[in-house]
């Protein structure tokens, strides 16, 4: 009777346990999604957009494409990431100040914001 009660328990520390790291594998995948957001907001949204429409202001002065038009959406995540890192034309590269998983999940985005068109 004692080891099944001690078994109780462990199993029930362990449920915890288990619980409690997928809660916050959840939070930590949602701030990693917020921090997405916020960094697309301060390196990306000025030329192209909350959107990805590109119809900001300077978006519209450059001539910047719509980033969730088809044939942009049909470029390799590897060259929407070596575009994101060195630039192009006036785009400014941002390799020096972003890290590649920052870069990644900023193509990541451009896919979702493609879906919410």
């Amino acid at each position: 009777m004692l080891g099944e009660r001690r078994q109780e328990k462990g199993r029930r520390v362990w449920m915890t346990v288990v619980l409690g790291g997928l809660l916050l594998a959840g939070i930590s995948a949602q701030g990693a999604d917020e921090a997405t957001v916020k960094l697309y907001q301060a390196k990306c949204a000025s030329c192209h957009s909350a959107d990805g429409s590109g119809t900001s202001v300077v978006g519209k002065a450059l001539k910047v494409r719509d980033i969730r038009d088809a044939e942009v959406q049909k470029i390799s995540d590897a060259d929407l990431a070596t575009l994101i890192a060195k630039g192009k034309d006036k785009m400014p590269g941002n390799e020096k100040t972003l890290k590649p998983e920052q870069i990644k999940a900023l193509v990541a985005y451009t896919r979702e914001l493609a879906q919410k068109k």
